[in-house]
């Protein structure tokens, strides 16, 4: 959905999605209208667009190459083994102690969330090329 900053003097900014097609009966009535709005410094002052899409823009044409399924693949056993090991409580101590350690080092994992997905993430590259 769209984000709206409104002022004194009515809407300032939108960014997002206004309007999506609605589908009813396998097919889609309407189009996308989407709003974006440049935050970047600049001298130009028109920083406030409109795009309006036809419903079937968003539509694979084509089926996915073997790097997206890998990609797929990897992401959602990452996602498992960070969830799995987030609730471990045999190695919570000791991995937010390892996320500590690192945390303040250059290049380091800010969050520990970061640091399970970097963790795991080596760890299932490692086991895959072994």
């Amino acid at each position: 959905m769209a984000v709206m900053k409104v002022g004194a003097a009515g809407i300032e900014t939108i960014s997002g999605a206004m309007k999506r097609p609605k589908k009813m009966n396998g097919h889609n009535h309407g189009n996308y209208l989407v709003a974006t709005h440049r935050t970047a410094a600049t001298t130009n002052p028109n920083c406030q667009r409109v795009y309006s899409f036809d419903a079937d823009r968003y539509t694979r044409t084509g089926e996915p190459t073997s790097k997206e399924l890998n990609a797929r693949t990897r992401f959602s056993t990452v996602q498992a083994a960070v969830n799995a090991r987030a609730k471990n409580l045999a190695t919570l101590a000791q991995d937010q102690a390892a996320f500590l350690a690192q945390k303040d080092v250059a290049g380091g994992c800010k969050t520990f969330k970061s640091w399970l997905w970097k963790v795991c993430g080596d760890a299932y590259d490692e086991a895959l090329n072994g």
